[in-house]
């Protein structure tokens, strides 16, 4: 299963709506403390909606706790920094992506460590970055289609004109 990992999110609307996007998607959501919000935020779970308690979702008190509980993970790194566009990287379906906080990205060291695993969204040179929401759905869906979106519906009733 893929898995989506936000390094200290710091925003609870932004978080709900990954969780949504990650449990319709089939994926697993990993957060790296520290939090910008306490789980039980009212906006977390109003852009989670019901999904929320169907979520997997796993808890870390910082990065190495989550290296430690998953040795060999294979991680892709987006960000803004990144030499590769997402779509030229070949996903697997054990992989884990990673974004960071809202405010400022992933650390500057787990890039440096990692260069040949960061990647981006190309955009505009005289723009920052994307929503967090939007680029974890740009990226995982790719991810998903690489891989033919296996146990996802691919249709469904077709409207006739």
């Amino acid at each position: 299963m893929l898995s989506i990992i936000l390094h200290e999110p710091e925003i609870p609307a932004n978080t709900g709506n990954i969780g949504r996007t990650c449990l319709n998607a089939g994926s697993s959501l990993h957060l790296i403390e520290p939090l910008g919000f306490i789980l039980s935020d009212k906006h977390l779970k109003r852009a989670g909606m019901d999904y929320w308690n169907r979520l997997d979702v796993s808890r870390y008190k910082n990065f190495e706790d989550f290296q430690g509980q998953h040795p060999g993970a294979r991680i892709w790194y987006a960000t803004t920094k990144g030499g590769r566009c997402y779509t030229d990287v070949g996903f697997g379906m054990d992989d884990f992506i990673m974004f960071g906080r809202e405010g400022g990205g992933i650390p500057e060291d787990i890039l440096r460590a990692n260069p040949d695993r960061c990647i981006r969204i190309p955009m505009r040179e005289d723009c920052r970055s994307l929503n967090l929401c939007n680029s974890v759905a740009i990226v995982l869906y790719e991810a998903l289609r690489q891989n033919g979106f296996p146990g996802l519906q691919q249709s469904s009733h077709v409207l006739e004109s």
